[in-house]
Parts: structure tokens; sequence; C-alpha cells
């Protein structure tokens, strides 16, 4: 199971354990925010007070609705458990694709082995980030650095208001503990000196930060500061981790895994340097901090760690055991830190509305953002095929309920006079047109549609041309008349055909050629998406993923054009053929009726009866 799996399933967990325990109702903070969670705090597993800190808010489509908050989460406030008081926080990443955030939120004044709720409020559409609230405020003064790593290739920006970035830009890694982090694999990284970082001897300092050791290394440097003998060292010597003043080392205690991440956290009071290997004391070193102004480093270029580092954060003060506590088990990936922190059921009329069904598609939205021109030109053929299509189904819908009525009516009718055929007067066309004069004129309009009645007429039409040419009505006609006769009612037959299937090609075309328009959209799609990746360098799931997901969207337009024409093709065709199969079985009817009611002269009695 990857880490972000194990991170979902187990939020879903504390999810479920969290649902039935209600947080006590407090005030809707602003009519403005249609949705809210509350957030359950859960220091059961910290003893001293922590005071104010910065927690980690992990928000995945386990614990948390998308759907409902704007696609970059500038309506995201979080409030106080008073309902009044607006909570600082800071973005480190916010994915609406993805369904995956990480947000740092200021809690004033935790208090230990207790249970706190604070709410998460979201849903409103046109709020964005306050001018005078400032991202850096998630932190509190005595913060000088904290680096989250989320840039890619770029030297670690500073998310505090001191401004102190790396001078030297790092390797990315991709899908680090918390979003990216930053993977040391020889030269290090820079910090220059500030007026906030200069180290003054014996000054207080809290040094924290996630570690994943790569290979087992001798006293591999995972951040030092020297200048000439005064030098401190942070080291991890196969796997232990190291202090060292000078020439002074803590001593060693247990090692760490190599591949999985370990918490450090270095506190030193003036005199004492503490240092904690997840939320546990690990080791200490008398001595206090030397006065150095000169730059800070990650690694080295010798003997420097090799493996992954993610959140690092210097403090001027000396951070209290309750606080370090804190920071291990909200930071980490166990299930110590879901129920540390958990999300509750979504209170508010919108997204409790809003079924799993809604929320995809509604993330059709967001991938479509990041179409490139080629798919818009594949799915442009398409919806033009979808036009196309489904304005000939429906006219052809209309057209054939018409037929079939006016068959209906004129079937009907049909019944009558076929028991004698001689009723019509082949010279009189209005007789022929009403059918013996048996079609009220109201339903005549209607009839004149069926292609039944368009065949009958050709018929009639043939009956009297050969009987004026014989000038001897009483001759009947002959054989070979009846043959041509009939060969005329086929050929009627097939025009009604054509007519029938007119624009069926255009369905045809859809079924074919829609899956084809859009997979040839997702292949250039596809492909540009990778020429980008191999000019830029990155290679990670954030820079693939919105590529690919915008791709694949024109294979499913394409779909979307052939699967309904599929299914309108073959109904139509249908109707189609049952109305071909029973022209086919008036005409058989129309040619026996025709030789029984005009009989050759030779094959009639003067009387009546029949020749022999």
């Amino acid at each position: 199971m990857t880490k972000r799996s194990h991170i979902k399933f187990l939020g879903g967990f504390a999810l479920l354990l969290a649902g039935p325990l209600h947080a006590e109702e407090s005030a809707w903070w602003n009519p403005s925010w249609a949705q809210r969670q509350p957030l359950t705090l859960d220091t059961a597993d910290v003893t001293e007070a922590p005071g104010t800190s910065t927690v980690l808010v992990r928000l995945f489509d386990g614990n948390f609705q998308f759907a409902g908050a704007r696609e970059d989460g500038s309506d995201l406030r979080f409030v106080a458990a008073d309902g009044k008081t607006v909570l600082s926080h800071q973005i480190e990443s916010y994915d609406n694709i993805l369904n995956e955030a990480f947000v740092w939120v200021k809690l004033p004044d935790v208090n230990p082995a207790a249970k706190e709720t604070f709410h998460v409020y979201f849903g409103n559409a046109d709020a964005a980030m306050p001018a005078d609230v400032k991202p850096a405020d998630a932190f509190d003064p005595d913060t000088l650095l904290v680096y989250h790593f989320a840039g890619r290739g770029e030297a670690p920006a500073d998310t505090t208001a001191n401004g102190n970035n790396a001078g030297t830009a790092g390797t990315t890694a991709e899908g680090s503990l918390i979003g990216n982090g930053l993977r040391l694999i020889g030269a290090p990284v820079t910090i220059p000196n500030s007026p906030t970082l200069e180290w003054k001897a014996g000054q207080s300092l809290t040094l924290a930060t996630w570690i994943k050791p790569a290979a087992l290394q001798d006293d591999a440097v995972i951040l030092s500061r020297a200048d000439g003998n005064a030098s401190f060292r942070l080291l991890l010597g196969q796997g232990m981790p190291v202090m060292q003043l000078g020439t002074a080392r803590s001593q060693p205690g247990a090692p760490v895994a190599t591949g999985t991440w370990s918490h450090l956290v270095v506190v030193a009071d003036g005199k004492t340097l503490k240092l904690f290997l997840n939320g546990a004391p690990y080791a200490t070193l008398d001595g206090a901090l030397p006065g150095l102004t000169t730059p800070l480093f990650l690694g080295a270029s010798e003997n420097g760690f090799t493996g992954e580092l993610d959140e690092l954060s210097i403090s001027k003060t000396a951070r209290s055991t309750g606080w370090v506590r804190l920071a291990s088990v909200n930071q980490g990936s166990t299930d110590a830190a879901q129920r540390f922190l958990s999300l509750g059921q979504v209170e508010g009329g919108e997204v409790e509305a809003h079924s799993g069904m809604m929320e995809h598609v509604m993330l059709f939205g967001d991938i479509a953002k990041n179409m490139m021109f080629d798919g818009w030109i594949a799915i442009g053929v398409c919806v033009v095929m979808i036009i196309v299509g489904w304005t000939v189904a429906v006219k052809k819908f209309i057209y054939l309920n018409s037929i079939e009525k006016g068959t209906k009516v004129f079937l009907s009718q049909w019944k009558s006079l076929s028991t004698d055929l001689t009723a019509l007067n082949p010279d009189d066309k209005s007789s022929v047109s009403s059918l013996g004069g048996q079609v009220d004129p109201g339903d005549q309009e209607l009839i004149e549609k069926s292609p039944l009645y368009h065949i009958y007429q050709i018929g009639s039409e043939e009956i009297r041309h050969r009987l004026d040419k014989d000038n001897n009505r009483v001759q009947g006609l002959s054989g070979r008349s009846i043959q041509a006769i009939r060969a005329s009612l086929d050929a009627g037959l097939v025009h009604e055909s054509h007519r029938l299937s007119d624009g069926l090609v255009y369905l045809t075309i859809s079924i074919a050629g829609g899956p084809y328009v859009g997979l040839l959209g997702t292949v250039v799609g596809v492909m540009i998406t990778f020429a980008i990746i191999a000019k830029s360098g990155e290679v990670n799931v954030n820079s693939i993923a919105p590529g690919i997901a915008s791709a694949l969207l024109a294979t499913v337009v394409g779909l979307v054009v052939a699967i309904p024409a599929l299914f309108i093709y073959s109904y139509l065709n249908g109707r189609i053929k049952n109305s071909l199969a029973l022209m086919q079985v008036f005409i058989d009817e129309f040619v026996a009726k025709m030789a029984e009611f005009y009989r050759p002269a030779a094959e009639t009695d003067p009387t009546g009866g029949s020749a022999h």
C-alpha cells in the first residue's frame, strides 16, 4: 500500500470513528459560506502544554468535499470553537484534480490531554483571501524560517515573513511526506545568513525537520553551520542521529531505518542541547550554541546526507516537549496522526446534496481547463458530429412517427377497398386519391405521408395507363402488364427505402468516426504532455496527471458521440426495416388483388363465369 493510500485509508477510518462524536454545535460564522466541517484536535498523546502551535490539516477525497470549495481553496476559512475567531492558515498545496491539499493552521494555546474543536468553512464562490490576511501569519513571531520544499527545481522558499530563502536550489522529491520534499544527493543547499538567522552565543533555538535516509553512512551531515572552531552539526552516523558542538558530540542511541521517515528536533536553551527523535527524547549535549553569522548548509559536498528532507523549521525559542510531541504526531503518516486531527461530517446545504456522481461530473470542468488546443479541435469535431447526428435523429423520429400514423389510417381504409379494386375509377384522380371516396378530408393530409399510399398511387396510375392503352376496359390486364406493374411497384419500394434511410449515414459516421477522432485528440495530447515533461525535466504525478486527464477527455467525448448514436441508429434501423417489410407485404397483396380483379377477357365468361 502506498503512503497516500495508507493515509486515505486511515483518514477514512478516523472519520468513521469521529462521525458519531458530534462536537458541540457553535453559531454559524458567516452565512456567505454554505458549508463547514468540524475538526477535532485530540491531544491525548501530548502530556505537556504545547502552547501556540501550527498544525497540519490534510485534506483528501476521503475526508473533504473538494467539489464544494473553490478550485484553488481560496474560500477556506478556519474558525475557532467560539464561532468568531478566524484562525490564520497557510496553504502549502491544493490540488482539486487529485483531491489532495496540505494546509497549516495556527492554534493559540493548545491544551494537553484534551479535545478541542474548530471548523473549516468553504462553499463561497465569490470568496478570496483578504488583503490583510497573510499566509505568513500561520506561524508565530518566534519562527524564523519554514521550508515546505513545495517548489520544483527552485531554491527552497521561506514561508514566514522573514524571507530567509535558500541561496541554491535543490533536487525536488516528488510525493514526499507532506507534498514535495528535498532530495540531497551530494550538493548542499545553502541558506544565507540574515539578521533574523544570526546566532548569538548562548541563545535559545529550536530546529526541526523530517529525514528519510537512503543509505547508512558514517557521520553524514544533515545540517551544519561553522566558523573556524565554532560550529554546530547535525549528523547521522550509521542511522544514529548525533549533535556536534565543536568537537563535543552527543551519545548515539538506537538507529533509524533507511527508507522511513523520522522526525528530528534540536532544542537549545542556552545550557543544553536536546535531541528528540519522533517526539521522544533521544540524546543531550551540554553546552550552548556559539555565535555564528555564516551560512547554514543542508547536506554537504563531502560526506553529506543522502536521502530526503521535508518540513524544515527554525525558531528563536526553546520549544516545549509538548510542542515537539505535537509536531511529531501531527505531521506524521501513522494512524496516530489521523486520530490526532480528524474531520467530521459536512454541515450545510449544498455539499450534503452533492452525490458522488455529481462530484465526479464537476471534475470535468477542472479537467477541461488543462485541455490543449489540439484536444479542443478533436472535441470541436465531435461536437459537430453530435449536433448533426442528433438533428438527423430528431427529424427521423418525427418522420417515422408521421408515416406510421398515416399508414395506420391507410390500412384501415384499404381493407374495404381491397375487396373490389374495380370500385376505383382510374380516370378520376380524386377517386384514386381518396381510395374510392372512403377517406375523410381531414385524414387526407395524414394518409398522404404513408409510403404505402405512395406505392398504391403508383399501382393505380399503372393500371390506368394500361387500361387506356388497351382502350378496352373489359379486356383486363395481361400477365406481362401485371409483371410490368409489379416492377414499377418494386421501384417505388426502392425509392421509399431511400427516403426512409436518408440521413442515417451521419449516424454511422458518428458511430465509426467519433471514437477515432477522440482517440486522435488523446494521442496527440499525451504526446505533447510527454514532450513538455521531457523539455522541462520534471517527472512527477502533479505535472503528468493534468495533461493526461485532459487528453483522455477527448476520448470520452468521442465515446459520448458514438454510444448514443449506436443505440439511436439501431432503433431507427429497426423501425425502417419494419416499414420496408410492411411495404413488401402490401405490394404482394396489391398485385394479387390486381390480378384477381383485372383478369384478361379470355379468362372471363361473358355471363360472368370463368372460361374453361
